[in-house]
C-alpha cells in the first residue's frame, strides 16, 4: 500500500471502499472532484491522497480555504492581478490557481465562495482559462480541482446559495467520507495511532486505553469526528500523567453524553389523548419532545444533537424551524 494510502487510517469497510475509490479517481483524467464530509472527517487528507496517487504528485498541491479569505480579496488571491488593477496593485501578481498549474487545487469549504466567484470558477472549469484581475488576455491553466464541503450542496442550490450549474459540474465525481460514529472500531485504531504519535512528540509512554475508556469511545458519537478525537488525546497528553487513559481523564461532556445514551429518546406518548388531537399534532408533539431531550443531552450542541438523532445538522435545523424550536448555534 502506498504511503499516502496508509495515512487514511482505518479498517472499516467504508474506509477501505473510500481508499479504493480515491485511488481510481487519482489515476483517472478527471479534472474535478467533490468531497463530502462532516467537519473533522479528513476531507483535506483525502484530497492530498488523491493528489499523491496521481500523475500530478510531483507538482504543487495548493490548499485554499474559501471560508478563510475575505470576499473582497478572494478574486485577487485566486486569479492574481495586473499592475494598477486596483489601489495598491503596484505590480503583477500571480494567483494561487496559477501557482498550481500542473498540480492540484483544493477548494475547501466551497460553499463559502460567493455567487460571483462561483460563476468565474465555473468558467475556469469549462475552459481551463482565467483572467487575472485587470487583465485583457486569458491565461491557460492545467490543474485538477478538488472541492470539499460539509454542507448538503443540493439544499444550498435550492436555497439560492450555490449555483446549480457549478453543482452539477463538480458532482461528476463525488466521494463521501463516513463520520467516525459510523466506522465501528476504527475509533480505537485511530486512538492508538494518535497515542503512538503523541508518545513520540511529548516523550511519553502511554500504553493505550483502559477497557472502560474503550467502551466510552465506542459509544460516544464524536460530533467533531477524527479532529475531535485527536484534540482530546493531545489534551490528555498535556494535562494527565498516568501511563494509561481511563474514564477519569475524559471531559464531563463526553461522560454525560454516553451516560444519557438511549435516554435521549422519550417514552412513547399515551395513544388515547394523542388520538384526540389528531395524527399531525401528535406527531409534532413527539418530534418536539425528542429534539428537546436530545438537545439537553448534547448540552445544546446542534452537531452532537443531530448525531444522536441520526440525521444531518441541516435536517435538524429544518425540523426545529418547522416545530417552532429556536436555538442559537
Amino acid at each position: 500500500m502506498a504511503d499516502y494510502q496508509r495515512k487514511l487510517i482505518g479498517e472499516h469497510s467504508s474506509i477501505e471502499a473510500l481508499r479504493s475509490l480515491a485511488a481510481r479517481v487519482a489515476r483517472s483524467p478527471a479534472r474535478t472532484v467533490l468531497i463530502y464530509g462532516e467537519t473533522g472527517t479528513g476531507k483535506g487528507l483525502v484530497a492530498r491522497l488523491i493528489h499523491g496517487l496521481s500523475r500530478r504528485a510531483e507538482r504543487e498541491f495548493v490548499d485554499i480555504n474559501c471560508a478563510a479569505i475575505p470576499p473582497n480579496l478572494m478574486e485577487s488571491e485566486l486569479f492574481g492581478h495586473e499592475k494598477g488593477a486596483f489601489t495598491g496593485a503596484v505590480g503583477r501578481k500571480a494567483g494561487l490557481i496559477e501557482a498550481a498549474s500542473g498540480g492540484t487545487v483544493f477548494l475547501d469549504e466551497i460553499r463559502e465562495m460567493d455567487l460571483t466567484l462561483q460563476a468565474k470558477l465555473l468558467s475556469l472549469l469549462d475552459t481551463h482559462q482565467f483572467r487575472r484581475v485587470g487583465a485583457v488576455k486569458a491565461t491557460d491553466v492545467d490543474a485538477r480541482f478538488i472541492a470539499a464541503t460539509n454542507k448538503v450542496l443540493l439544499s444550498e442550490v435550492s436555497s439560492g446559495n450555490f449555483r446549480e450549474d457549478l453543482y452539477y459540474r463538480l458532482q461528476v465525481v463525488a466521494l463521501n467520507i463516513p463520520p467516525l460514529r459510523e466506522r465501528g472500531d476504527d475509533v480505537l485504531t485511530l486512538a492508538q495511532h494518535f497515542i503512538e504519535r503523541f508518545n513520540v512528540a511529548y516523550g511519553r509512554e502511554i500504553r493505550g486505553l483502559h477497557p472502560e475508556a474503550e467502551d466510552i469511545f465506542r459509544k460516544y458519537p464524536w460530533p467533531g469526528n477524527v479532529r475531535e478525537l485527536e484534540n482530546l488525546l493531545e489534551r490528555i497528553f498535556i494535562l494527565e500523567e498516568d501511563d494509561r487513559i481511563d474514564p477519569r481523564h475524559l471531559p464531563d461532556r463526553i461522560l454525560r453524553t454516553v451516560r444519557a445514551g438511549a435516554s435521549a429518546v422519550p417514552p412513547a406518548p399515551d395513544p388515547a389523548p394523542m388520538a384526540r388531537v389528531g395524527f399531525h399534532e401528535a406527531t409534532a408533539t413527539f418530534q418536539r419532545a425528542l429534539i428537546e431531550q436530545a438537545l439537553e443531552a448534547a448540552d445544546g450542541n446542534l452537531q452532537a444533537t443531530a448525531a444522536r438523532l441520526k440525521i444531518s445538522r441541516h435536517a435538524l435545523r429544518h425540523q426545529m424551524i418547522k416545530l417552532g424550536l429556536s436555538h442559537e448555534g
